[in-house]
């Protein structure tokens, strides 16, 4: 998709009518989150676990290069959904390909400026909704965006976290919970954060490159982290009630989360890289896309897609429509952004310069070898 195009989970390749994300319980938020009762944007006070604090530099800043002889990437977009097996869609994107404008942003509005993001709902959709429409919101409100981009990615994802808890004190219908992932692009810095099993892999020039770690519970590090916090891990869920380790929401689950913390966690974790000429497109998904395809097999499978048709939306279509094939047992939501105008090059592997030929003796040791086989 072209410009800022907002997606979400029943409108395929389509945009909306404005380029902030849509907010389809406006009534029922609007009682919940007045002006009053919405946190204040964070400052560098962050609450945080001990056992996270060397995830990211709540000091390191954005620097704006103006050297016009680098790369400077193409930012267009797609995504696709479908509801799979599952009775109910739970999955929310969106895709905003100029972040600043939507937002009537001023900074580096010269370079590109891109927000997408998954939020994959568990226990009905509303905190993967609010998630949607209130994070884009406290980023660019935070004063320090967007020279301190991960520290107020970090901000932004504790303060969705406290806003809906509030919300959610207010009106007991919509507790539930969502992971969340979101990839900004500011010029060619490429900045994600993940707070769930959603994934993002960047293709560079055919190699799939992790831009994510998956939250789940039996990973040791989240383990460890769960166990400190005081919970458990039980046959692969976190106190035996979820199988991820991090997201928003949930507060109405018991043991969970508290004014101190808890073992489940809303911080995401930060990964940073500047985008290269190698760099050609990203994936972003959820755990149904995952269960399904490993992420080199992803970043093949939609390589050669955009080298057929050069289209994130369709690339994002073909993703789900070959994760239902291989029988994927959750909803499915793709976000496909490619950094380049053009489709991916073919690569050809370079022929070897060593000529290899059996030696005299090494063909008499050969053909010893098969005489004995024979004998």
């Amino acid at each position: 998709m072209e410009g800022g195009e907002v997606l979400g989970s029943a409108d395929n390749g389509s945009s909306g009518e404005s380029g902030r994300p849509p907010n389809p319980l406006a009534a029922a938020y609007r009682s919940c989150l007045s002006a009053d009762r919405l946190p204040m944007p964070c400052k560098k006070s962050l609450v945080r676990h001990p056992s996270l604090t060397s995830e990211i530099s709540v000091d390191a800043e954005l620097v704006i290069h103006d050297d016009e002889t680098e790369f400077v990437p193409i930012v267009r977009s797609g995504a696709w959904t479908d509801i799979g097996v599952r009775s109910y869609m739970e999955d929310v994107y969106v895709c905003l390909d100029n972040f600043m404008r939507d937002y009537e942003n001023k900074s580096i509005i010269d370079r590109p400026s891109a927000f997408y993001g998954i939020f994959d709902g568990h226990g009905g959709k509303h905190a993967a909704d609010f998630a949607c429409y209130h994070l884009p919101r406290f980023i660019v409100e935070d004063e320090d965006f967007p020279r301190q981009i991960e520290r107020v990615l970090v901000s932004a994802f504790l303060q969705t976290d406290t806003a809906f808890a509030e919300a959610c004190s207010l009106d007991a219908a919509l507790a539930s919970g969502t992971t969340a992932l979101v990839a900004v692009v500011l010029g060619r810095l490429l900045v994600v954060a993940n707070a769930g099993d959603c994934r993002a892999v960047l293709c560079r020039r055919g190699k799939a490159v992790e831009m994510s770690r998956d939250h789940k519970p039996i990973c040791s590090k989240e383990r460890k982290r769960i166990e400190a916090s005081g919970g458990s891990v039980s046959d692969g869920y976190l106190n035996g009630q979820l199988n991820v380790a991090r997201a928003l929401g949930d507060w109405h689950m018991e043991g969970m989360k508290g004014a101190d913390g808890g073992p489940l966690s809303a911080e995401p974790e930060v990964m940073t890289k500047e985008l290269t000429e190698e760099d050609e497109f990203m994936i972003i998904g959820c755990d149904g896309i995952w269960d399904v395809f490993r992420s080199q097999n992803a970043v093949d499978f939609a390589r050669r897609r955009l080298q057929e048709h050069n289209d994130p939306v369709m690339c994002s279509k073909d993703l789900v429509e070959e994760a239902l094939k291989r029988k994927s047992c959750d909803n499915l939501s793709v976000v496909v952004v490619c950094f380049q105008s053009q489709s991916p090059t073919i690569l050809v592997a370079p022929r070897s310069r060593v000529q290899r030929s059996f030696s005299a003796e090494g063909l008499r040791e050969l053909q010893s070898f098969l005489d004995s086989l024979n004998s």
